[in-house]
């Protein structure tokens, strides 16, 4: 039950050595005599300039820096070495939260957001702040048995917060952290008090016997989007889906990375761990085409997300060596039916949602209702798949008003 406090680490020279010894001999893709943009995925234009940075600019000790100032610790938890930030807030207010990331990121995807949070910038509500490296992502350790999925995290995670004192807290979660957060308020809703996400996972309402005598308009309206167009239901882009189902490659080019990771994770480990390179661009299509370039559509990255954060995520993918680990999850997600379950599970618990306009994935509230407790709902303007990276004050003001719906007597 010990818990331990930890600090990120230096790379070793072994490591630095490699890391650039790779960098410095890479080969780069043959191309197309026109250009072609980003559809055959990452293209030299993009890789090749970051490469170098990795390797010739890139400084992990200012990032390690800067994740050092908080407080980090280990825990055994089911036979896992799980790694966690920790900030409490001074306030005797605080309401505990539980930030969970999703892939291709890990705990610093929030560095934007947890010292507001803990400090209730705005005048807002004050957070004690856990942060934890899901397992088999960057410090925590990998899963050492299959099935290890979505249900096991949300186990693991609220064993966490248990262990820290918190007997009810509250959830943000964003890609996976979402699904993982829906699982917790269905399952473990006698600690997990509330939540709010970026990405929540719901089965439209399709016609069902029980929907059709229970959300007949519901129903009705789906239908005629079949035939109509989402827009003209519901208004212009309140629906993206991503597919007819999470691995339709067929209807959703985007598709093609969740087949591969939901059917071949091994396969894919060898050459995203042995390769600097190609794990700097499989994560890279990512953070091009899931978030929102406002003025110049073609650049790597968008201008809300540097090129340092991106290369301190990377960072710590490359030197933990959990890039492989990390996609299981979607092989123990998909091939243990997870996926549908949770999409269509009650969640009784007050929840909240933070969309972004970019997000890969859009809802109407309608639909989301069917199966959750939809006490908050804001589609921002701006922004894309990793909100607390690009929009990070809009997600603390989501957290923070969504607070003041669910009181801290419920937490006490």
């Amino acid at each position: 039950m010990e818990i331990k406090p930890f600090s990120i680490p230096s790379l070793t020279e072994k490591q630095t050595s490699d890391l650039r010894y790779h960098l410095q001999k890479a080969e780069f893709s043959t191309e197309f005599d026109t250009e072609v943009g980003w559809d055959y995925g990452a293209p030299r234009s993009a890789v090749e300039p970051l490469v170098k940075a990795w390797a010739d600019n890139f400084n992990w000790e200012k990032s390690r820096e800067e994740m050092n100032h908080w407080h980090h610790y280990h825990t055994e938890i089911k036979g896992l070495n799980i790694h966690f930030v920790h900030e409490l807030s001074s306030k005797d207010n605080a309401i505990p939260i539980l930030l969970l990331h999703g892939w291709p990121s890990t705990f610093y995807e929030f560095h934007k957001i947890i010292e507001p949070l803990r400090d209730g910038v705005h005048n807002g509500q004050n957070f004690h702040v856990i942060v934890p490296s899901l397992p088999g992502y960057g410090f925590s350790d990998a899963p050492k048995k299959t099935g290890y999925g979505v249900a096991e995290i949300g186990d693991t995670m609220n064993t966490l917060m248990i262990k820290l004192g918190y007997k009810k807290y509250m959830v943000f979660g964003s890609d996976w952290g979402s699904v993982i957060g829906q699982w917790m308020g269905a399952h473990r809703s006698e600690n997990c008090k509330s939540l709010v996400m970026t990405l929540p996972l719901i089965s439209p309402p399709t016609p069902t016997f029980k929907n059709i005598v229970f959300r007949p308009i519901k129903v009705a309206k789906l239908l005629a989007s079949a035939v109509i167009g989402f827009d003209a239901v519901y208004g212009a882009g309140a629906v993206r889906i991503v597919g007819k189902s999470f691995v339709d490659v067929e209807n959703n080019s985007d598709a093609g990375y969740r087949c591969i990771q939901s059917t071949r994770p091994f396969t894919l480990d060898y050459g995203l761990n042995n390769s600097p390179v190609g794990l700097l661009a499989w994560l890279l299509e990512k953070y091009h085409a899931w978030t929102h370039h406002p003025s110049e559509p073609n650049n790597a990255l968008p201008e809300t997300i540097s090129q340092n954060e991106f290369l301190t995520q990377l960072t710590i993918f490359w030197m933990t060596k959990s890039i492989g680990s990390s996609i299981r999850l979607y092989y123990e997600a998909i091939q243990g039916k997870e996926i549908d379950i949770i999409s269509s599970t009650i969640v009784k618990i007050p929840c909240g949602i933070s969309y972004s306009k970019y997000e890969i994935s859009l809802l109407p509230q309608e639909w989301l209702t069917t199966t959750l407790n939809v006490k908050q709902y804001n589609v921002h303007g701006v922004g894309g798949h990793f909100a607390s990276l690009e929009v990070g004050d809009l997600v603390i003001r989501d957290i923070q008003s969504f607070a003041k719906k669910v009181t801290p007597q419920q937490f006490a």
